[in-house]
């Protein structure tokens, strides 16, 4: 491969998003960030440098996946990486209170964008030439904490999320002989926008997620951004179906959150 590597991030203008086309940008890929605030994402690819690119892009509509997946190689050449990460809110209702379409649409966000990207993409990495590794693209997808776990109310995003691993661990099994590695990450809470959002509401207790994680914290961005990076990289050559959690330890717990002991204080 002649040059910096390529790479799309979904959901780029925020949050895990934002922090990963930072640390792409920052490792010398060249970033398309996709986001359906088109303008936000065009403000953030120029704050990274005028080699990198933002789109307007619905990742649930096929038609526009398509045509923004063939704009990035029109412009930039090539597709080396593509980060699955656009993701929105679940409601919060009980179960017998929820709405059958806010459900359809956590799953379309999370689940059919996550594929409908990947298949766009991997069509592309198919036609590239294949590194001194004989990798032509890696794939790193989002999960969660809630891929492995039930949160009670959190119908949709659950199944969504779970169903994200499984993805992930086809695509991985079909793609594999072809070069291109597909891995997920599976983050805990995070300090972004959207669990900021989630406090307020009182959908989740930002003092007991410490209490139940055995670091006694959210995670930056940053820090998730810099696995995602890690797994897209050359350096993850040999992984590929794995799903990498990222989480303080919070599913590694299997006592009461008492035995974790007091979250000391600096």
């Amino acid at each position: 491969m002649n040059g910096a590597p390529v790479a799309i991030v979904t959901g780029a203008a925020e949050g895990i998003g934002w922090a990963t086309a930072q640390q792409l940008a920052h490792a010398g890929w060249i970033v398309a960030l996709f986001d359906l605030n088109g303008a936000l994402a065009t403000e953030r690819a120029q704050a990274l440098g005028a080699q990198h690119s933002g789109w307007a892009c619905d990742v649930t509509d096929a038609d526009a996946v398509q045509a923004r997946v063939t704009d990035v190689v029109a412009r930039h050449g090539r597709i080396d990486g593509l980060v699955n990460n656009a993701g929105i809110a679940d409601q919060t209702a009980p179960t017998l209170q929820q709405d059958i379409a806010a459900f359809d649409k956590v799953l379309a966000v999370h689940l059919r964008g996550a594929f409908l990207m990947s298949q766009q993409v991997i069509a592309q990495m198919t036609q590239q030439a294949r590194d001194a590794h004989g990798n032509r693209g890696a794939i790193v997808n989002i999960g969660s904490i809630a891929s492995f776990g039930g949160i009670p109310g959190r119908n949709a995003y659950c199944a969504a999320k779970a169903g994200v691993l499984g993805m992930t661990r086809a695509l991985a099994s079909e793609w594999a002989r072809r070069g291109i590695r597909v891995n997920a990450v599976a983050p805990g809470y995070v300090k972004t926008a959207l669990v900021a959002s989630l406090v307020e509401r009182g959908a989740i207790d930002a003092q007991a997620i410490a209490r139940r994680t055995p670091m006694g914290r959210m995670a930056a961005p940053e820090e998730i951004a810099q696995v995602i990076a890690f797994l897209a990289s050359p350096l993850a050559s040999y992984i590929t179906g794995a799903v990498l959690p990222v989480d303080g330890g919070w599913t590694a717990l299997g006592a009461p959150e008492a035995a974790l002991g007091p979250i000391e204080e600096d």
